[in-house]
């Protein structure tokens, strides 16, 4: 047993909020120390988006909201980090309690809101963080950009922090799936995304660019807006954001709060679309797969399914901070058992035919 899995029932005797402040001021003090850099096995170095990531795994945007933490996160072993999301103004979020527990599901609840302390306060954080000397940890840091609840034009929001950060962020993520803004997926409709990414591709050309969706949407809609991404010059795409269908918890006590479900629920759908968005673009676009992950076996799956890159969040509730470590080791250890020499070369082996199983789908 764990250290972790002793301490976990006494953390969570405390409201999730508290909790996370806890953590967060725990990897303050892991960013302080000078310890032996994380370990990363070269089978999971790839390049993408100009960038070398030393493993596939990332912070998902939603722990790290203010870049209060983007050394200790790296420090924790993780490949990359997503701060946000960042709104133009500050905002408090919705009114507590808006953050709720599913042990039972290992799922969460939230309906936050997008509290942030803006992108002015992060915007400096980002550039003290870049001013330290580099270190072997690697320094890959996305910034998530939203818009205001209250914003009399969204688009310009996503269009000011395009802006702000395209000179800062390794990449930026348009955050356009939020359950906790009124009206913010709306934005996803054909009528709008398409417009929407021009806009911020103009205002970063030179920033790598991620768009982030909902597992809700139909996977027809998701693969059209897919597309808009490739001819609009978008990277890639974050599949994806919480879930609002309540069906697989709806033995919870708190499967009636609003808010975007994440953690073990989301993982079937949002592997399913991440397959779907995959067969239609193919190597076109760099997919990040997010959503119920808190396994080697479970990044694998959404690698295998087309995932470049992998996030986290909700698994390290229950499972712990030692999670990145395992999972880095025994991913290394299935690309070694089935062959593959690298962990680009897994990157949708789903859908090679049986003759390509192993063989790398790099170039």
């Amino acid at each position: 047993m764990s250290l972790y899995s002793r301490l976990r029932p006494l953390l969570f005797t405390l409201p999730p909020e508290r909790a996370h402040r806890l953590t967060i001021n725990g990897l303050k003090m892991l960013d302080q120390l000078r310890a032996s850099p994380p370990v990363n096995d070269h089978i999971l170095e790839q390049s993408l988006m100009g960038m070398t990531f030393t493993n596939p795994f990332g912070m998902a945007a939603g722990f790290d909201k203010d870049g209060e933490v983007m050394g200790g996160v790296l420090k924790a072993g993780f490949g990359f980090t997503e701060i946000g999301t960042l709104t133009p103004s500050p905002q408090p979020g919705n009114p507590a309690p808006r953050l709720f527990r599913l042990k039972a599901h290992e799922a969460v609840i939230n309906r936050l809101g997008f509290n942030n302390q803006g992108q002015v306060e992060a915007h400096y954080r980002l550039a003290v963080f870049r001013a330290r000397p580099r270190s072997d940890i690697g320094d890959i840091v996305g910034v998530n950009i939203g818009a205001n609840k209250d914003s009399a034009d969204r688009q310009e929001d996503y269009r000011l922090g395009a802006v702000r950060f395209a000179g800062m962020a390794d990449y930026l993520t348009v955050n356009i799936s939020s359950p906790n803004t009124p009206g913010l997926r709306d934005l996803q409709a054909d009528d709008q995304v398409g417009g929407l990414m021009q806009l911020v591709r103009e205002a970063a050309p030179e920033t790598p660019i991620l768009v982030k969706i909902a597992p809700d949407l139909p996977h027809e809609q998701a693969c059209r807006l897919a597309q808009l991404a490739v001819s609009n010059g978008i990277d890639g795409l974050i599949i994806s954001n919480t879930t609002i269908a309540r069906e697989a918890v709806a033995d919870s006590p708190h499967a009636a709060q609003e808010g975007g479900l994440s953690g073990q629920p989301l993982f079937a759908a949002s592997t399913d679309m991440l397959s779907a968005v995959y067969r239609e673009t193919g190597s076109k676009l760099t997919l990040v797969g997010v959503g119920g992950v808190a396994s080697a076996q479970q990044a694998y799956e959404k690698i295998c399914a087309g995932a470049s890159l992998v996030q986290l969040y909700t698994g390290l509730v229950y499972h712990g901070p030692g999670l990145v470590d395992r999972m880095k080791r025994d991913l290394s250890d299935l690309l070694r058992r089935d062959g593959f020499t690298s962990v680009s070369a897994a990157i949708g082996s789903d859908h090679a035919p049986p003759s390509k199983k192993g063989q790398s789908n790099e170039g």
